[in-house]
C-alpha cells in the first residue's frame, strides 16, 4: 500500500463541505444553574477594575490593593504568592487583601510584607505578621481613600472575581500615572498574574436526543492584538467518568495546544496540538469558529449533549476537570461501543494518533513505527480477528480491510467498532494489548471507477470507447431509503459537459443504470455504465472529472468529485497529450536530421582522405627505404599526382 494523494479539487469539496449549522437547531444553550460538569479555570492579567501608580515612591511603603468579589462560595482555598521586585525585598511593601468569607494562603520570601486582610488565612504556609484588618468599606473609592490616607500612595490595585491563584509582582514604575483611578478591563499584567474560576459554562441537548455520548467544548476568542499564539491545557477526570465523551478545543488556525491529559476521552482540536508522549506537532482538524457551528460539528460526530460549553478569553493556561458524566434516563436503542479500557500508554499514544480512517465501506489503519517508540517492542498488529494483520515495512504499519470483515461492528449510528490488537515482544515474552476505537463513517458521497461489472477493482483510467462502470454510495442512518441519486456529469476541458446520469435514469447514448446491491445499516448504493466516445480528430483531454450529487427529499445535497486519466488505445498515457500525428512527425524530423548528418560526414571524409595520403616523404630517410615507398605508392595509385611524384 503506498502513500495516500489526495486530489486537490475533491479535497476544496470536503474542506468546503462542514457540518451545517442548522444542524444544531433545537439545542439551546443555557446556563448551567445546578452542579457544573466541569470545573474550569484560566490564566489571564486583565482585571475587571484596575490602576497603578507612582504615588507611594515618596513614602516608606509600596502598597498594593487585591479586592476578591465571588460569583459563588468558593470552597477552595485562594493562594497568593507575592514574589520580590528587582530590590529584593529592601523595601518594606503593604498587601491589602479584601477576600471576606473566604480561605486563603498567602507565601512571600519577603519577611517584612505586612499583610491586612480580612480573609481567613490558613496556618502553617502563611506569613504571619500582627497587622490590624482593613477597616470595613462598602465601595472601591472607600478603599481606596483609605489606603491613601494610611499609607500615602498606592502602587497598584485590582479587582478580581472568582480568583484561584494570584501571584503578585513587587515593584514600582517611575512613568506610572501620579494617581490611581481605576479603569475598566485593565491590563495588569506589569505586577500581577491570575489564575481564575470560569463560571460562565452553558449546556444543552437535542430534543430528540437518544445518546448520552457528551460533548465539552472550549471556544478559545482570541482578540485580534493578542499576541498568545499557545496554551497550556492540564486535563483531569475524575475516576468514574465515562469515556464516552468528547472535548472539542476550538481556536484560531495558528494556535498550539499543548495538552497534559489524564483522561481516557477523545480529542478533536483546531490548530495544531502537542502530547508529552510525542516531540512532533500534531495536526489538527479546521473547525467552525461560531456557537453554533461547534455544536452542529459535535451532533455530526454522534455527540448529541453538550455537557458544557465555555467562551474563554485568549490565555496562556487553562485548567480543565472533568467530572463523572451520568448517563441520561432516556432509553438508548443503539449507541457505539463505550471504550473503557484503563488510560495507560498503549490506549494513550494511539487515541493521540487515531491511525484509523474509515470510507462508506473499507477501513484503513497506518501507522508510523517510529510514533510507536514510546510503547517499544511491537511487533505484530492485527484487528478484532486476528487473521487481519497489519502488512510492516521499514517504517510503516498499514492493513485495510472492508467494514464487514475482520471483527467490525456497525452497531453504532456512523461509526465502526473494532479493536487494535499489540502483539508486544520484550525478554522472549510475548504479550498482546487491546485497544478498542471507534472509526467515524463520514457521512459524504463517495464515487468509484471500475473497469468491469464486477466492481470489485476501482482505477482511476476511463479508456475512451470502452465501457467503463461507476459505484456511487453514501451511508446515511437516519432514513437511508430517502437518500435519491440527483445527477452525474462526466467534465473535460474544451469539450460539453457530458450528462449520464438523472434522477436515478439514464441519459445520452452508452449510458445504462445497473441494479446496486441492497441497503445494509443504512448504506445506499447506485450504480451505472457508460461509454465515453470522442469523435476521430476530436480533442482527447489528458484528464476528466466525474461529478455526481445525491440528496434527500428536504434539498440536502451532497455532491462528490472524482478526477480520472483519460486513456486512448493509440496514445500510451506517458505521452502526455502528444496525438498520433505528432509523434510521427517528431519520428520522421529524427529521421531527416540523422541521415543529413551522415552525408555531412561521408562529404568530409571522402574530401579529406585523399590529401592525407599525399604527405611528404623525409628526406633523411635511407635510399632504400625511399625506394620502397616511393614503389609502393607507385604500384598502388594511377592517378596523375601518384606519376608526378614519382617524377
Amino acid at each position: 500500500m503506498g502513500p495516500r494523494s489526495v486530489p486537490l479539487l475533491p479535497l476544496l469539496l470536503a474542506l468546503l463541505g462542514r457540518p451545517d449549522s442548522g444542524r444544531a437547531e433545537g439545542c439551546d444553550l443555557q446556563p448551567v444553574t445546578a452542579e457544573p460538569p466541569i470545573t474550569l479555570s484560566y490564566a489571564t492579567s486583565t482585571v475587571p477594575r484596575g490602576c497603578v501608580s507612582n504615588s507611594s515612591m515618596g513614602t516608606d511603603h509600596e502598597v498594593h490593593v487585591l479586592s476578591v468579589k465571588w460569583s459563588k462560595v468558593s470552597l477552595v482555598p485562594l493562594t497568593v504568592t507575592v514574589t520580590p521586585g528587582a530590590d529584593a525585598c529592601s523595601r518594606p511593601a503593604v498587601l491589602i487583601l479584601l477576600c471576606s468569607r473566604c480561605f486563603a494562603t498567602i507565601t512571600s520570601p519577603c519577611s517584612n510584607l505586612i499583610i491586612r486582610s480580612d480573609a481567613h488565612l490558613i496556618p502553617d504556609s502563611t506569613i504571619r505578621a500582627p497587622n490590624p484588618e482593613p477597616p470595613i468599606v462598602s465601595s472601591e473609592e472607600q478603599l481606596l481613600a483609605w489606603a491613601l490616607a494610611t499609607y500615602g500612595g498606592i502602587t497598584s490595585y485590582s479587582e478580581l472575581q472568582d480568583p484561584r491563584r494570584l501571584q503578585l509582582h513587587l515593584g514600582e514604575d517611575a512613568h506610572s500615572p501620579p494617581e490611581c483611578t481605576p479603569q475598566e478591563n485593565f491590563n495588569a499584567i506589569l505586577h500581577l498574574e491570575a489564575e481564575v474560576f470560569f463560571h460562565g459554562v452553558k449546556s444543552c441537548s437535542r430534543s430528540d436526543a437518544q445518546s448520552t455520548r457528551a460533548a465539552h467544548i472550549i471556544h478559545l476568542q482570541s482578540e485580534p492584538s493578542s499576541s498568545i499564539t499557545g496554551v497550556n491545557l492540564s486535563l483531569s477526570c475524575s475516576q468514574n467518568s465515562a469515556g464516552n465523551q468528547i472535548l472539542i478545543l476550538q481556536s484560531k488556525a495558528n494556535f498550539t495546544w499543548f495538552l497534559s491529559a489524564e483522561c481516557n476521552i477523545q480529542l478533536l482540536v483546531s490548530g495544531s496540538y502537542k502530547m508529552p508522549l510525542f516531540s512532533m506537532l500534531i495536526p489538527g482538524n479546521p473547525l467552525p469558529d461560531t456557537e453554533q457551528g461547534l455544536i452542529a460539528e459535535a451532533f455530526e460526530k454522534n455527540y448529541s449533549v453538550i455537557a458544557s460549553y465555555s467562551a474563554l478569553p485568549a490565555s496562556t493556561h487553562i485548567s480543565l476537570q472533568i467530572h463523572e458524566h451520568e448517563a441520561a434516563e432516556t432509553p438508548v436503542s443503539t449507541t457505539p461501543m463505550d471504550i473503557t479500557q484503563p488510560p495507560d500508554l498503549p490506549h494513550q499514544v494511539l487515541r493521540t494518533l487515531k491511525p484509523w480512517k474509515c470510507t462508506d465501506e473499507t477501513m484503513e489503519i497506518v501507522i508510523i513505527r517510529s510514533y510507536l517508540e514510546p510503547i517499544k517492542d511491537v511487533v505484530n498488529i492485527t484487528l478484532r480477528d486476528i487473521r487481519c494483520q497489519a502488512e510492516k515495512n521499514a517504517t510503516h504499519f498499514m492493513l485495510k480491510s472492508p467494514l464487514s470483515h475482520c471483527g467490525t461492528s456497525l452497531e453504532g449510528r456512523g461509526y465502526a467498532n473494532n479493536e487494535l490488537i499489540l502483539s508486544l515482544a520484550k525478554d522472549a515474552v510475548l504479550r498482546s494489548v487491546r485497544v478498542g476505537f471507534q472509526c467515524e463513517i463520514p457521512r459524504e458521497l463517495f464515487l468509484r471507477l471500475f473497469p468491469t461489472a464486477d466492481f470489485k477493482a476501482p482505477q482511476t483510467e476511463l479508456e475512451i470507447n470502452k465501457e467503463a462502470f461507476v459505484q456511487a454510495s453514501m451511508r446515511w442512518m437516519d432514513h437511508p431509503a430517502d437518500l435519491q441519486l440527483k445527477e452525474c456529469w462526466l467534465v473535460a476541458s474544451e469539450r460539453e459537459p457530458v450528462l449520464l446520469v438523472q434522477g436515478g435514469e439514464a441519459r445520452g447514448a452508452g449510458v445504462a443504470v445497473l441494479e446496486g446491491p441492497p441497503s445494509s445499516h443504512g448504506r445506499k448504493v447506485w450504480r451505472f455504465r457508460f461509454t465515453y466516445s470522442i469523435p476521430e480528430g476530436g480533442h482527447i483531454p489528458f484528464s476528466a472529472f466525474l461529478r455526481c450529487k445525491a440528496g434527500l427529499q428536504n434539498d440536502t445535497i451532497f455532491e462528490k468529485v472524482l478526477e480520472v486519466r483519460v486513456k486512448d488505445a493509440w496514445r500510451p498515457l506517458n505521452y502526455r497529450g502528444l496525438g498520433l500525428g505528432a509523434v510521427l512527425g517528431i519520428t520522421f524530423g529524427a529521421f531527416l536530421i540523422g541521415a543529413l548528418l551522415t552525408a555531412m560526414l561521408w562529404y568530409i571524409y571522402s574530401h579529406t582522405r585523399p590529401i592525407s595520403k599525399l604527405q611528404p616523404v623525409s628526406s633523411t630517410a635511407p635510399a632504400s627505404e625511399s625506394s620502397s615507398t616511393n614503389h609502393s605508392i607507385g604500384s598502388t595509385q594511377s592517378t596523375p599526382c601518384s606519376t608526378s611524384s614519382m617524377a
